[in-house]
């Protein structure tokens, strides 16, 4: 059966096989998830488009691959009933019967605050650094740092260029020595 609970990581975790049918955008480009089919039926894995490790995972799969992905079940949408099964992104299993790429490892950057960065809801998500780079972290994270304008910080996390082609975004998982 494509669909299976994955007993060794958590009851609502699923494994779904299936072959790749090509990536879902979110309405500014970005990557929120993927598309499979598995006999005929389609399945979708949703993730946050800002979720580098996510979205990294995704990146350079070719149509009808493979692919063993790991979710959770989503929550019925109040927007309505979806046309096929939704599944939260956990994590890419398998492509092509093979482990995938090791993710990225960690980009260290290092800077002055020149700017904040703000999300779509206008709370602080990170701050622009003076060497360009753009240090995201969750609105909680980005509170409990209290960073102002010039503070020197040091940041690490898996990057990616940013969409203008100077310097990096990097997902933080620390910043100067505190983890997130």
């Amino acid at each position: 059966m494509a669909h299976h609970p994955h007993d060794d990581i958590d009851s609502d975790v699923w494994s779904v096989e299936g072959q790749f049918k090509h990536l879902v955008f979110s309405p500014n480009g970005g990557i929120e998830g993927l598309m499979i089919t598995t006999d005929g039926i389609d399945t979708q894995f949703t993730n946050d488009p800002h979720d580098m490790e996510a979205v990294a995972a995704l990146l350079g799969l070719q149509e009808h691959q493979d692919l063993v992905v790991e979710g959770r079940k989503a929550r019925p949408s109040p927007k309505g009933e979806s046309e096929h099964v939704v599944y939260r992104f956990e994590r890419l299993a398998s492509i092509d019967g093979q482990a995938p790429p090791p993710p990225k490892q960690a980009t260290k950057t290092e800077g002055r605050v020149q700017h904040f960065n703000f999300a779509k809801h206008g709370v602080p998500n990170g701050v622009v650094l003076d060497n360009g780079d753009f240090v995201h972290t969750k609105p909680g994270a980005m509170a409990s740092l209290q960073l102002q304008i010039g503070d020197r910080i040091r940041a690490e996390g898996p990057a990616q260029p940013l969409a203008t082609g100077k310097g990096l975004a990097i997902e933080a998982r620390q910043v100067n020595g505190h983890p997130l």
